[in-house]
């Protein structure tokens, strides 16, 4: 074990921020679009992994050249509107994120060993078992025993998604087809937004903010480490990108009907069950231990991760009222370990309650984050003054974050023009946003 952690260590960081961006709702919109679109469309989440390596290289560059987190520079560089305007938003992501992991994590429990007698009361108590466990570990653990644990969980939902994948037997030069020869099909007028859908639901959104917070972790703080940086992200969003064109193809073999990202991945292991003969119940399990793996992981890397930033917004308000040098952002400082508290605690409260209308606003409110990250990559990485002129983004890293941006725009714009000029935009709202996750007290265990 130990010898494979050393080999890891290099890609650590990497998988970690990939597999905590992957949640419910990426196995829902995966299995979806392909139920609804087929392997045509795998290249488009080769795109939505491009797009976040991107994303997470620029920042990565930042931090390295430097010294500053990419938030720390935003602060220092934008002010005090920038400040207020993030920590308020931060807040916000930071409760619905929460009570919808939470949410999923006891859904996919309910299905695998649905101990305390109803939906409601497996999504309940098994979402709070795991966010109590998440903390003890953080709390007592520190980085190492997280960065374990993880790994063992995207160990799990790697091979578990990946061997379901194999086990429905693909068409195999119809996969490849769909790799490298970029198609929309024309599903009732829909094809173009299930495939935006799938662009935009790899591999997290403001949980790549949390990247540089680890690459300090394993002791990566100068522009020398930058090539092993740039190994490291290319090797998690290759993972993610092979997980997403896994669930594609699972969807693909089995017919899905919309749904609530939770309740879909429950439908999708029972259909697994019915529809593959012998290999049916294999499949089922095998698929629903991957799906533990997804969420639960999704769940400890933002436990872990997204303290990070509340510490680093508070240290940087604090000196700027005070007029002090920020001290350093640690795992175990006080606003870190306080905003751990609340994040795993107060979001509980949702647990009993209906949260569909809210978390379609968050759903909106969240898709933000992306093309903001890339106009803030484009202006700070492009200003030699604030990051140096041999550190300004390389034409490839324009040329992507250009793409991403005009890419969530073109998302943006697909999900608010009026229904009557866009077929289907019901299925497009509930699958846009990677974390619009509905409450789900109504979904069934698959039958044994």
């Amino acid at each position: 074990m130990q010898r494979l952690l050393g080999k890891l260590k290099i890609i650590g960081p990497g998988i970690l921020v990939a597999a905590t961006g992957v949640g419910a709702g990426d196995l829902a919109t995966g299995a979806l679009t392909g139920s609804i679109l087929g392997t045509v469309v795998l290249w488009a989440v080769l795109v939505g992994a491009l797009f976040k390596f991107a994303l997470n290289e620029g920042l990565t560059r930042w931090q390295l050249a430097t010294g500053t987190t990419l938030l720390e520079g935003c602060i220092r560089h934008f002010g005090w509107l920038f400040l207020i305007g993030f920590l308020f938003y931060l807040l916000l992501w930071s409760f619905f994120v929460a009570s919808a992991l939470m949410s999923a994590c006891g859904v996919v429990m309910h299905a695998i060993w649905p101990v305390f007698g109803s939906p409601e009361s497996d999504k309940f108590y098994w979402g709070i078992l795991h966010s109590l466990l998440a903390v003890g570990l953080i709390w007592t653990g520190g980085y190492r025993t997280f960065e374990r644990v993880m790994l063992v969980c995207i160990g799990l939902m790697f091979v578990t998604v990946t061997a379901t994948a194999i086990i429905v037997r693909p068409d195999l030069s119809a996969m490849l087809n769909g790799m490298f020869v970029p198609t929309i099909p024309d599903f009732n007028g829909a094809g173009l937004t299930w495939t935006i859908a799938l662009i935009g639901g790899v591999g997290g959104t403001l949980t790549i903010l949390c990247y540089g917070y680890w690459i300090r972790e394993v002791g990566r703080c100068s522009l020398d480490d930058l090539p092993n940086c740039r190994i490291d992200i290319a090797a998690g969003y290759l993972m993610t990108a092979i997980f997403g064109m896994a669930m594609v193809v699972i969807g693909s073999r089995i017919q899905l009907d919309e749904g609530s990202p939770a309740r879909t991945i429950v439908l999708l292991a029972d259909e697994l069950r019915t529809s593959l003969g012998s290999f049916g119940p294999a499949a089922m399990w095998i698929f629903l231990i991957g799906a533990w793996g997804a969420v639960a992981s999704s769940l400890l890397g933002v436990w872990q991760s997204v303290p990070y930033l509340f510490a680093d917004v508070y240290e940087s308000l604090t000196a700027r009222i005070g007029k002090r040098e920020r001290r350093a952002v640690s795992t175990s400082s006080r606003p870190y370990r306080i905003y751990l508290l609340g994040l795993a605690l107060l979001p509980m409260l949702a647990l009993t309650n209906d949260f569909k209308t809210l978390q379609k606003l968050y759903a909106v409110f969240g898709a933000l984050v992306i093309p903001l990250l890339a106009i803030i990559l484009l202006i700070l990485g492009n200003w030699s003054k604030a990051i140096g002129s041999h550190c300004r983004n390389p034409l490839w890293s324009n040329i992507v974050l250009t793409l991403a941006l005009l890419f969530f725009c073109a998302a943006g714009y697909l999900a608010f023009i009026p229904p009557k000029m866009q077929p289907n935009k019901a299925s497009f709202d509930s699958t846009v946003n990677e974390l619009n996750i509905a409450e789900c007290v109504d979904c069934p265990s698959p039958s044994p």
